[in-house]
């Protein structure tokens, strides 16, 4: 089978060592039956690339100094070339895929039922980061929150890509925004017309319970703070959204399983059913029947200016260690990127 030659970013040994995340020279296959070619513009970078490099990303695929895994969760790029039975989209066309792998790469090979037309005049930074950060958000604000005006809702890592992307829908569906984040971001939060705390003092608690509570807490970070959130859950049908599980990751600490603190959350749940508290998680794929009206809604937000997407950084490619070294240490809020194309 024709290849074509490519760059890319690969993780061959799982480990804390940037240096276990490198750009190498590779090739690549012309797409088989029913898949396309793309080459990519921009790639999403998150936490779960770090997760990833670390070995901690749950149920990751397997990586060897012969087969290493390329991360990279989602892409907005052209179509290059088209494999047989594919007939949709034509080369040129501008379009954006949920991956989970292999996105940091030159060129990759995608199913053709997961590629989303991009609509002309979008950013394609912004664009990018609608793929991932912002359709987990919409996805819990909308489908399993069911924020509505007069709630007040907590966000921890307001700073962060998916908790600005919650506190900015939530806000949009006219409910009051608090939530924590790094103390160097609480003047930009509070021009936004939300309320920021420090995590690391717990003043956070005092204060929403001081409040009656809050309806809905997005908790990120998982163990411990789980358990907090859901203390400052209102008792009248307050909901804690967990997801990430990122707070080892955060502070530097030994990878810890997630399935105890989320089975003591659910059964707190079954064991109180006078005090009218619930737990749910949530955990997003391409294949759920609400992600392509979900991220066409959001193109349509993101096009009528209803919605600020914010990045706050973006690294070449061939700076992908220093992307990991920043993540979580950056000093504004929003989406992180990877510019893969040499060109843009």
């Amino acid at each position: 089978m024709p290849s074509t030659p490519i760059r890319k970013v690969v993780i061959p040994v799982y480990g804390p060592e940037l240096e276990n995340v490198q750009v190498v020279s590779s090739t690549i296959d012309d797409p088989t039956h029913d898949h396309v070619q793309v080459r990519v513009i921009y790639s999403g970078f998150s936490g779960t690339d770090v997760n990833m490099r670390l070995g901690r990303y749950p149920m990751q695929k397997s990586t060897s100094l012969q087969n290493p895994l390329t991360p990279g969760y989602c892409l907005v790029g052209t179509i290059e070339k088209n494999g047989s039975g594919s007939k949709k989209f034509k080369a040129g066309d501008m379009v954006a895929c949920l991956m989970v792998y292999d996105a940091e790469a030159e060129l990759c090979n995608v199913p053709e039922k997961y590629l989303v037309s991009v609509p002309k005049g979008v950013d394609l930074q912004k664009a990018c980061a609608l793929i991932i950060d912002w359709t987990t958000a919409y996805g819990m604000v909308m489908h399993v929150g069911n924020v509505h005006k007069g709630q007040k809702v907590f966000v921890h890592g307001m700073s962060g890509a998916v908790g600005y992307a919650v506190g900015m829908l939530c806000q949009l569906q006219g409910a009051e925004v608090f939530g924590t984040a790094s103390q160097r971001n609480h003047e930009t939060i509070k021009s936004l017309g939300w309320t920021p705390y420090d995590y690391n003092n717990k003043y956070w608690m005092q204060a929403m319970k001081g409040m009656g509570g809050a309806d809905v807490v997005f908790d990120p970070l998982g163990f411990e703070s789980w358990d907090e959130s859901y203390s400052v859950l209102s008792s009248n049908h307050g909901l804690l959204i967990g997801y990430g599980g990122n707070l080892a990751t955060l502070n530097d600490q030994p990878s810890r399983g997630v399935l105890f603190p989320t089975i003591k959350l659910l059964s707190r749940n079954m064991m109180c059913p006078v005090v009218h508290k619930n737990t749910r998680f949530y955990y997003i794929t391409r294949d759920d029947k609400t992600f392509l009206p979900d991220l066409q809604s959001l193109f349509y937000l993101l096009s009528d200016n209803k919605i600020d997407v914010r990045i706050k950084a973006v690294y070449d490619m061939e700076d992908v260690q220093e992307a990991h070294k920043s993540w979580g240490k950056t000093g504004s809020i929003g989406s992180m990127l990877m510019k893969v194309a040499r060109d843009v």
